[in-house]
């Protein structure tokens, strides 16, 4: 199985799920996402495989800036989303997907959901 992870190599968690990943043998496809953004379509369709809404995989640490100081809930879906592709800091990490779902893993042990 070939599991795809949002990944930012900064990121200590992002960092324990690719290195559980690699030592469980399995084959990862890693997207540093900070790099190479994903498109409105591909969040929207992470977003759906994940039965989450944007703010539930809104990073809000940090973002003070680009939220302009609103809560999560100041925005609607759409709004985020616009957000989240112009600005994919605002993207919670690491998500990892397989065929069996995907999963914003956080806390790590929520791989397991998925593998």
């Amino acid at each position: 199985m070939i599991v795809t992870l949002w990944h930012n190599p900064k990121c200590s968690t992002s960092r324990r799920v690719l290195a559980d990943l690699q030592a469980g043998g399995h084959e990862v496809q890693v997207v540093e996402y900070l790099k190479t953004p994903p498109d409105r379509a591909a969040l929207a369709d992470t977003l759906a495989a994940l039965k989450a809404r944007p703010a539930d995989i809104l990073r809000r640490r940090g973002n003070d800036d680009l939220l302009a100081g609103e809560p999560a809930g100041g925005f609607g879906d759409e709004a985020l989303l616009d957000l989240m592709v112009e600005h994919p800091i605002l993207i919670e990490r690491p998500i990892a997907r397989t065929s069996k779902g995907a999963v914003l893993c956080r806390p790590v042990e929520r791989l397991a959901e998925v593998l």
